[in-house]
């Protein structure tokens, strides 16, 4: 069979939740148009960045609002000859549906256990994707760590270096990262205090309601002082497991990073290829890194 070699992008997620008896259960859809079964996922729109696409698709399909955790793996096959690959999310569904669902879209919702959910899946493809939410394990924490967007070059710019701006670059992308930040259901922000970072959060934190915490422990400065500081200031949050973004600058975010997970598992990020914009999250339990997944900077 001949088949067109550009790929159909999707994402979805595993939805779970716990019952009366905390039992685990995840959600699973029925779409009437293909009489399936299946984990809810969409395709993504124009712009649209995957986990922007999960995040919506999540919500449309089964109305629960969710807090997504560690990207799980994706699936490939084909659909009317065209390669389909679709990515996806671990997502706690909180609270009951905040929407309604079109009925000639979806027309059932059954909450199953893992166990019972593979069995049901049409797509059997779709197993392991529940096979790797059940290895990573549920009620993680996020920990975003952003480098700031894209800033004056420091050549160009006279003054203090503090007080160093966005370029036009970086203001762009200032304005389009709640998108990809919002699936992270964010409590606490945190700042350096150096303009290019404040600048960075400045919409994102108005559109979460979110005053930034800003710390000279996550500036350049600070860290010229004393490199552990910001690895002190980053452990102290984790433990508080709240989900928290930290807008900073390298070489400090591969720093804490390395300090987080280990020399070892250090080795294996391309930590020299985070660029203005990009972003790790770290999902931890109990004070352990389980993932580290990587946001890349939005595309303008």
């Amino acid at each position: 069979m001949s088949y067109s070699e550009e790929f159909i992008q999707a994402a979805g997620a595993v939805l779970w939740r716990r019952d009366r008896e905390k039992i685990l259960e995840v959600a699973l859809i029925h779409r009437p148009r293909y009489d399936d079964w299946s984990l809810p996922k969409g395709k993504l729109e124009k712009g649209e960045s995957h986990i922007a696409c999960a995040y919506r698709e999540v919500q449309e399909e089964t109305g629960f609002s969710a807090v997504f955790g560690p990207e799980l793996g994706e699936t490939i096959y084909k659909v009317e000859g065209q390669l389909k690959v679709a990515k996806y999310w671990s997502a706690e569904a909180t609270g009951k549906p905040l929407g309604k669902v079109d009925p000639k879209e979806i027309d059932k919702l059954l909450w199953l256990t893992p166990i019972d959910a593979k069995e049901k899946l049409t797509n059997k493809d779709d197993c392991k994707i529940i096979d790797f939410f059940l290895e990573f394990g549920p009620d993680t924490t996020p920990l975003i760590l952003l480098r700031h967007a894209k800033a004056v070059k420091r050549e160009d710019w006279d003054g203090d270096d503090g007080d160093r701006p966005l370029d036009t670059l970086g203001q762009k992308q200032a304005k389009r990262f709640l998108p990809n930040f919002l699936p992270y259901g964010l409590k606490e922000v945190h700042s350096s205090d150096a303009m290019r970072c404040l600048e960075t959060l400045e919409l994102l934190d108005r559109s979460l309601d979110i005053q930034a915490k800003v710390s000279q422990d996550l500036s350049e400065y600070g860290y010229a002082r004393d490199k552990d500081a910001p690895v002190t200031y980053v452990e102290k949050i984790v433990k508080k497991r709240l989900p928290t973004l930290i807008c900073s600058h390298n070489p400090i975010l591969p720093k804490v990073v390395k300090s987080l997970i280990g020399k070892k598992n250090f080795k294996n990020l391309d930590y020299e290829k985070l660029s203005p914009g990009d972003a790790w999250v770290l999902h931890h339990r109990d004070g352990e890194i389980i993932a580290v997944d990587w946001v890349l900077a939005p595309l303008v």
